[in-house]
């Protein structure tokens, strides 16, 4: 016995000595295997992090893991993933594992777990999961009839699977050429089966989330989906069929029958499915939950169903027959916590194709009406082409109280719906016609009206009501006749044009039109986003307040959308604390930009008329624009313009009127108010008549303080023009001029939006109000000497307007006057000498000649003198005394005894 158990024990160390060391003898085998199989088999590139052999998780079989893999696609998909996945597990038999290299392995099971299967076909036709090699071709097992993957050397994978798993994963399927995508999300999918057998039944149970869209159209969003079925599989003529099934859509259960049947050239489809019950509740139950909401308690009257056949060949060309209908009659339903019922529900409704042609698939809706109380609506009509391109004629007519809607079903809208609706109209187009902006093709007649209609948001201090608002559809144009809105102290009279609507509503086009907007006051204030006081409580205890925006910190943005012109007229406008009256001008709005154009208006005495542009395009505002200020009051703007305040501090101490043009460009902030230090652009400005305050301006009465002779009170500024530029907050003036008491004062420099400045002032001062300064010297001079003297005094401005610098440079100006008087006198002197050389050569040049030179004739210039040396030496030696004399040099003696000789 002893012996027995010790060979027992013996056979299972060496077992598992076995298990444990089969990993590492196997796996090295089993990669290369893998990697063979792929090269030989599949055209795009393959990668794994780790491949893994387990003898444990799966015992008595082996468990191969691939894990976190990935199949990027080749040409004509380079780049794109067609698969990924965090684990793939074949598990086989332990005896697989001593076949010999040139028998394939046969596969019992397959698990992939957190995989991304991405599928895409595009315009030509091209399927990305196409990466079979085309010079391989699969071989058949001789036993089971089934495929097996072949190798160069006849080695491979058999897949025999008897269940297969795909857990936690998402698939993405997109038809470029149909416009058609399907995501499936959090699918699981399991199937047993026998696939060894020639027939045999594979059970699955599948769950996910799908969506779906068809040509940009979203038809189910993340509804759920669950299907149980028995499926019948004839693997030897590819033909499965469904048996004991049922599917849930949402919270709709459905049954069906039929068969697929996979041919060479086509696949034959027939296939029928119903609701097991006829219960309305059915109805709601195809809504998706997050807005259904729980239908636990909700009461329903009347029936609903859902029936289908599907049936015929599909190929290149053709499309299975269709005919699904949709049917209700005289339903209701209420939820138990909403005061409302919906009542007199009819739904007939009704997909066909009869002829196999996807062109001819149509929708039919012959009748769909339904009651809130005493309000009726009903839309009948026909959508052809319903998957190419869709024809619509439909016809909408009834009357809706839209408070009631959210009584009797379970919205959650972010404010409460209210007024009432009544549509009586009937549309006619396709959709062509719609994409390509070909609106003589859309045909529609009849009219809405909404009446008492009250729109309230955090974003709005006060509600905006509309009491009535009507459209008039003509065959061509969709007009706006009435429009009277309300909010605040604000009031809107609009009408006008709507050239597409329905393109608007159902292409996702801007919406293009031309209105005509009227209004007695228009407060921008009303417009404003409504703020509040939030309360913060610091470490120490003490609770301060903070102003917060209710709407965040998203900027204004001008709707991109919008496509559209308004002419406006308003009795007043006012923002902030400026008033505008007698408005009136025109806004171009398109590509997220509004273009103002010969808008005019009454303002701070005067008018003004501007034209430019605001963009809110970019992440960034900008705005461009030029305004033209007439006669207005110089008091009045400035304290109700920041913009002037930056750019012309000092007009805080006039007042009068003035004449300006400005153009200017920049950024805006997210309220679309200009940011000062990125203005750029230039000014002109005419002051008409102005009185100066130096007490208003400190700049102004530190200067007066240090020019003691004039009083700034007295400045000229009539007709004063000047221009001014502006870039990256810098403000750069002209040189200009002005008159103090008779005295010019010119003018340069820049300042900063800042009110940081450096400026320079030049004033033409007579010498004489210099008084002291001139010094002991220039003051010898008499008053009237000085009265003919005017002299330039530089002053410079720095600091800033409430708190400046002012330096007089008065030496400056004493120094310049001292040299003009010295170049005076100099001149003075130099014609005086002149004169006494011109007399004393005069006299001179007489004697010598014994005439008088200005008498002097022929004869006597012809007459030779006795001793020309002597009368030579004569001139030379008075010249040289009298010059000597006027310039200061020193006199020679002369020689009495020589002289008198």
């Amino acid at each position: 016995m002893k012996k027995i158990f010790k060979i027992i024990g013996i056979v299972l160390l060496v077992l598992i000595i076995g298990i444990i060391a089969a990993p590492f003898l196997f796996k090295s085998q089993l990669e290369n295997l893998v990697k063979k199989t792929i090269n030989n088999n599949v055209n795009a590139t393959v990668a794994w992090q780790e491949l893994d052999l387990s003898l444990f998780s799966s015992f008595p079989d082996a468990a191969l893991k691939i894990k976190d893999f990935s199949v990027i696609n080749n040409a004509p998909f380079a780049g794109d993933t067609l698969a990924s996945g965090s684990e793939l597990q074949l598990d086989m038999g332990i005896m697989q594992l001593f076949k010999s290299s040139g028998d394939p392995i046969q596969v019992d099971e397959v698990r992939l777990n957190d995989a991304f299967i991405n599928i895409k076909v595009d315009t030509l036709g091209n399927a990305n999961y196409d990466i079979a090699k085309k010079t391989e071709s699969l071989t058949a097992n001789a036993e089971t009839d089934q495929p097996v993957a072949a190798t160069e050397d006849g080695g491979g994978f058999q897949f025999d699977v008897q269940h297969y798993e795909i857990n936690d994963s998402r698939v993405n399927y997109l038809d470029e050429s149909t416009k058609t995508f399907l995501r499936l999300t959090e699918v699981n999918h399991s199937g047993t089966g026998d696939f060894s057998a020639d027939v045999s039944t594979l059970e699955t149970e599948t769950s996910a989330l799908a969506s779906f869209d068809l040509d940009s159209v979203n038809y189910l969003n993340k509804n759920k989906i669950k299907l149980t079925a028995d499926i019948e599989m004839d693997l030897k003529n590819q033909k499965y069929t469904f048996k004991d099934n049922e599917a849930m859509i949402n919270q709709l259960p459905l049954v069906f029958q039929g068969y697929v049947q996979v041919n060479e050239t086509n696949n034959d489809i027939d296939l029928s499915f119903e609701t097991p019950s006829s219960d309305f509740k059915n109805f709601l139950a195809v809504i998706p939950e997050e807005y259904a909401k729980n239908l636990d308690g909700v009461t329903t009257t009347g029936d609903f169903r859902v029936s289908g056949i599907i049936k015929g060949i599909v190929d290149e060309t053709h499309i299975p027959t269709l005919d699904i209908s949709v049917s209700s009659n005289n339903a209701s339903f209420k939820y138990p916590d909403l005061p409302k019922a919906v009542e007199d529900i009819v739904i007939d409704a009704q997909v066909k194709n009869e002829t196999g042609l996807v062109d001819d698939t149509y929708l039919r809706l012959g009748n769909v009406t339904f009651r809130i109380d005493q309000d009726k609506f009903a839309a009948s009509g026909r959508i052809d082409r319903l998957t190419t391109n869709p024809l619509v004629d439909m016809a909408l007519k009834g009357r809706l109280n839209l408070a009631n809607l959210e009584k009797a079903y379970p919205l959650e809208l972010d404010q409460d719906l209210n007024g009432i609706l009544n549509v009586d109209m009937t549309t006619n187009f396709d959709m062509e016609s719609v994409d390509k902006e070909q609106y003589q093709n859309i045909k529609s007649t009849g009219m809405a009206n909404l009446t008492n209609f009250k729109y309230t948001s955090p974003e709005l201090p006060n509600a905006l009501t509309l009491s009535e608002a009507a459209v008039k559809f003509n065959t061509s144009t969709i007009t706006l006749e009435k429009l009277q809105g309300q909010t605040g102290q604000t009031d809107i009279s609009a009408s006008g044009s709507i050239q597409n609507l329905i393109p608007f509503l159902l292409s996702k086009q801007d919406l293009k039109g031309r209105f005509s907007v009227k209004s007695n006051t228009i407060n921008l204030n009303d417009f404003s986003v409504a703020e509040t006081t939030a309360t913060t409580t610091e470490d120490n205890g003490e609770v301060k307040e903070k102003e917060t925006v209710v709407a965040g910190s998203d900027a204004i943005k001008i709707p991109s959308f919008l496509d559209a012109a308004l002419d406006f007229s308003a009795g007043k406008v006012i923002y902030d604390n400026i008033t505008l009256t007698n408005v009136k001008g025109n806004i171009a709005i398109a590509d997220e930009t509004a273009t103002l154009s010969n808008v005019s208006s009454d303002i701070f005495g005067g008018n003004i008329a501007l034209a430019g542009n605001v963009s809110t395009k970019s992440a960034t505002p900008t705005f461009k624009m030029k305004l033209d200020l007439s006669a207005i009051d110089i008091d009045q703007s400035f304290a109700g313009l920041d913009l002037l305040q930056g750019i012309a501090p000092i007009a805080k101490a006039l007042k009068g009127k003035l004449n300006t043009d400005i153009e200017l460009s920049g950024n805006l902030s997210d309220d679309l108010t200009p940011v000062l230090s990125s203005l750029a652009g230039n000014a002109l400005a005419e002051v008409l008549t102005a009185k100066v305050n130096p007490d208003q301006m400190p700049l102004l009465n530190a200067l007066d303080g240090k020019l003691d002779f004039i009083n700034l009170a007295d400045i000229d500024l009539s007709d004063l023009k000047t221009k001014l530029s502006f870039d990256n907050g810098q403000v750069a003036v002209k040189p200009f001029d002005f008159k103090v008491k008779g005295i010019n004062v010119t003018v340069s420099g820049s300042h900063s939006l800042e009110n940081v400045m450096n400026y320079n002032l030049t004033l033409d001062v007579p010498a004489k109000l210099l008084g002291n300064k001139i010094g002991s010297t220039l003051a010898k001079l008499s008053d009237t000497d000085l009265d003919t003297y005017t002299v330039d005094l530089p002053v410079s401005l720095t600091g800033s307007f409430n708190n400046p610098q002012v330096a007089v440079n008065t030496q400056l100006a004493v120094n310049n006057l001292t040299q003009q008087i010295v170049a005076t006198q100099k001149e003075k002197l130099k014609n005086e000498g002149a004169d006494k050389v011109r007399d004393a050569l005069g006299g001179l040049l007489g004697k010598a000649t014994g005439t008088n030179p200005a008498a002097k004739d022929s004869t006597a210039v012809q007459q030779k003198p006795t001793d020309t040396t002597t009368s030579k030496n004569e001139v030379k030696d008075a010249v040289k005394g009298i010059l000597g004399g006027l310039l200061g040099g020193k006199k020679k003696k002369v020689d009495t005894t020589k002289s008198n000789n």
